[in-house]
């Protein structure tokens, strides 16, 4: 039988965090005789290796030859915001089962998207399932060392700025490396109803009211939901003054919740009064996207210990967790 041509000029497009379209040229006379597609996908090992995990062993796609382009999804569950290289090959199956094949296209580079707003929402309605009963809280509260305020203090104005959003959570997580901000926390102690003595990021805390970070004039971002192998979980907002740059960042990519009515973190006006509240079972993170003035609050130590291992900078999610997880790339 006549050899196939070897595919030519690879397009990849329509990428998601979970699948992309593939299309490639053909010689006319080879389209109504292939039969099959054999798709080599590797994964790249990280962003400072060219190595190829397990490429002496090939991840291919046997697919029934269909009109191109032809999208691919979930055959290797792919993993968001991931460098892959790929390769096609096409074959006719004949008589006795074996394929006459193609030679190997070029490779081609690609990187997975993000998690769109669809696949967040999915995991808000993880977050939500165990999200807790409501507790008044009044305070936001952020955790340094010493040094950091003295920082603030001598070369910042006594202005905290927003620092780049490192890579814990989700890897999918559209706030990764692209959103600045500043961490807080508002969990408070049930059995006190105070924020706890206790935290990984440092013995100075910086107190603010919520209502200078947390108001009608705010919006609030749902961003993320993940475990670092233990029980308890994370939920990570965003609170991004309306009209803000953050608050444009978020608008494309992340789900809005109602700041009165939601299972995370609430702002109600009752009685003429702003009142908070925050979920129980949760820890949430919460990222205000504007500088803020230690002048706004009041800087003091805390008499609890440093727990470092509840730190999360650059925390890894746990891929197996059920509670957490959503069924698309990790």
């Amino acid at each position: 039988m006549e050899l196939l041509s070897t595919p030519k000029n690879i397009e990849i497009n329509n990428i998601t965090c979970d699948s992309f379209r593939i299309s490639w040229a053909t010689e006319k006379g080879d389209l109504e005789r292939v039969t099959h597609y054999f798709i080599d996908l590797n994964k790249k090992e990280n962003k400072n290796s060219n190595k190829f995990k397990h490429r002496d062993v090939p991840t291919k796609l046997v697919a029934k030859a269909v009109p191109l382009p032809m999208t691919v999804r979930g055959h290797w569950f792919l993993s968001p915001r991931t460098e892959y290289s790929v390769a096609v090959q096409t074959a006719v199956k004949q008589s006795d089962g074996e394929y006459l094949v193609s030679g190997w296209s070029e490779t081609v580079e690609f990187c997975t998207g993000d998690y769109a707003k669809e696949h967040l929402a999915q995991l808000q309605e993880k977050a939500e399932l165990i999200a807790g009963r409501m507790l008044r809280f009044s305070v936001f509260y952020r955790n340094q060392h010493k040094e950091y305020f003295q920082h603030v203090r001598m070369h910042c104005g006594n202005v905290m700025k927003p620092s780049l959003k490192d890579n814990s959570g989700s890897h999918g997580s559209p706030t990764s490396g692209m959103l600045h901000g500043i961490f807080f926390s508002c969990n408070t102690e049930f059995n006190t109803g105070q924020p706890p003595q206790d935290s990984p990021y440092g013995r100075y805390r910086f107190q603010i009211p919520a209502q200078r970070l947390f108001n009608p004039n705010t919006n609030l971002y749902f961003a993320d939901f993940y475990c670092m192998y233990t029980a308890y979980h994370y939920v990570v907002l965003v609170l991004a003054p309306k009209g803000s740059s953050g608050d444009l960042f978020c608008r494309e990519r992340l789900p809005q919740l109602d700041i009165s009515s939601n299972k995370f973190l609430t702002c109600c006006v009752e009685e003429g009064e702003l009142v908070y509240r925050h979920a129980q079972d949760s820890i949430l993170e919460v990222i205000y996207t504007e500088p803020v003035d230690l002048s706004l609050g009041v800087l003091g130590e805390i008499s609890g210990h440093q727990l470092m291992s509840l730190s999360t900078a650059n925390a890894k999610k746990d891929p197996s967790c059920k509670t957490c997880n959503i069924s698309v790339g990790r």
